[in-house]
């Protein structure tokens, strides 16, 4: 394989990162898709400029540009950050004193979005906003008054699923149009998406084995479906174009096929390039993945 950044780079000291977030680092790997298997090759290590920092909740903005939420030791709060890997460079999307973070594109890819902590006095609001890409100014609110927002996926140019904080966290559908959510489920999980067939998945935390779930959007008074159990302790999932899941434990990536081979089955271990503490993974639709881990 080839490597495009040295991964034994990742060594990193965190002693210094009481004042930061926990600090992480995004590899992406070239992927093959067969029917029992799913090949990893040419691992490129993409946070090495910053090995102490914060970088996380990636999203391909298209298959070779790559959105991350990034803070390195000496900013106060983490910004968006586009990577090109075609180019090999880097571009700095916000600069602000809030915090932005899970950055996602916007219908043709002229916006994207984000979510922003803003402080307000003594209070911390969450609430998404919405920016140019060609960064000609500084972006606005998506929804004039629901904040609380954690997480969220663009359904289409105007329906959202949102991830609401509370007790307990919700999950709710919304348009951009109005400011009155619906509740779908409660006790989820961080990460849903949309699925080929148009349904939406998610981690459904209602009993003590969290359960990947699948929703059909059409027809909202039905039950969600269960899928299958989570790998042990992850609620993050990307989706490959077949419509199989995978998801990181520890080291290692599993597959599970619902048509083909409807168990969990373990598709790579890491380890040998010193990754390990598989959190979020992020499918490019085509041939890519992005991955984070911690140190």
């Amino acid at each position: 394989m080839r490597i495009f950044f040295s991964l034994l780079a990742c060594i990193v000291c965190s002693l210094s990162l009481a004042a930061q977030l926990p600090a992480t680092q995004v590899y992406v790997f070239d992927i093959e898709e067969g029917d029992s298997t799913v090949t990893f090759s040419n691992p490129q290590y993409i946070t090495g400029f910053n090995q102490q920092g914060y970088n996380n909740q990636p999203y391909w903005q298209d298959r070779n540009v790559l959105l991350l939420s990034v803070q390195q030791p000496e900013m106060q709060q983490p910004d968006i950050f586009s990577f090109d890997l075609n180019a090999k460079s880097k571009t700095r999307m916000t600069r602000t004193v809030s915090g932005e973070y899970s950055p996602k594109s916007m219908g043709d890819g002229r916006k994207f979005s984000a979510i922003r902590q803003e402080y307000i006095g003594r209070d911390t609001v969450l609430r998404l906003w919405e920016f140019p890409t060609n960064l000609q100014d500084n972006g606005r609110p998506v929804f004039k008054y629901i904040n609380g927002i954690g997480y969220y996926e663009w359904l289409n140019s105007t329906q959202l699923a949102l991830f609401i904080v509370g007790t307990p966290n919700t999950l709710a559908l919304a348009s951009a149009d109005t400011d009155r959510p619906r509740t779908l489920a409660n006790n989820v999980g961080r990460c849903f998406k949309r699925l080929p067939n148009g349904n939406l998945a998610y981690v459904s935390k209602e009993t003590a084995s969290w359960t990947l779930v699948e929703q059909n959007l059409y027809r909202l008074t039905d039950a969600p479906r269960p899928v299958t159990t989570c790998i042990n302790g992850s609620e993050d999932f990307a989706i490959l174009r077949d419509g199989s899941y995978l998801m990181g434990g520890g080291s290692k990536i599993y597959r599970f096929d619902p048509i083909r081979n409807p168990v969990w089955k373990e598709v790579v271990d890491l380890r040998f390039y010193g990754i390990k503490n598989i959190s979020r993974i992020e499918s490019n639709g085509f041939d890519k993945i992005a991955i984070v881990a911690g140190n």
